[in-house]
């Protein structure tokens, strides 16, 4: 599957593995972000960033797939393939599954940030593992 040209922080940093918090500071170290989160004026230059809103709403950036994965292999990220994507997700659910007295997050909360295009096989492997969760697919908006 392609990857859109504008992502969310969120769908950026899945695309290396990594969470939109990190992905954000790797944005932040090179002026890319503003204290705020939002996108720098020489960000939006270098078409790395879009952003929409007012400057009395906050503002919704997409960041450009491209450039922002150019600049994050520069610093030393590596792209996940999709098979890793998945074994990501099937120990994560699976683990959340099981339960901890520490964790409060169900697996269907954390089921609900699963990228649609995985959960056939993210199910498949919960299956093939004997994990009796099973992630189902958000309705088409």
């Amino acid at each position: 599957m392609a990857t859109p040209t504008w992502l969310s922080l969120t769908d950026l940093g899945q695309l290396f593995g990594i969470s939109s918090t990190h992905c954000g500071r790797a944005l932040d170290r090179i002026g890319w972000r503003d204290r705020h989160g939002r996108p720098t004026a020489i960000a939006v230059d270098a078409g790395a960033a879009n952003s929409s809103g007012s400057s009395v709403q906050p503002r919704t950036a997409v960041w450009n797939s491209k450039v922002c994965s150019n600049l994050l292999q520069s610093q030393g990220y590596k792209r996940i393939t999709r098979a890793q994507h998945v074994k990501q997700w099937v120990a994560l659910l699976e683990a959340l599954s099981e339960g901890s007295a520490a964790i409060t997050t169900t697996p269907e909360q954390m089921a609900e940030e699963l990228p649609a295009e995985l959960v056939a096989d993210v199910n498949a492997q919960l299956s093939s593992r004997g994990c009796r969760f099973q992630a189902t697919s958000k309705p088409a908006a």
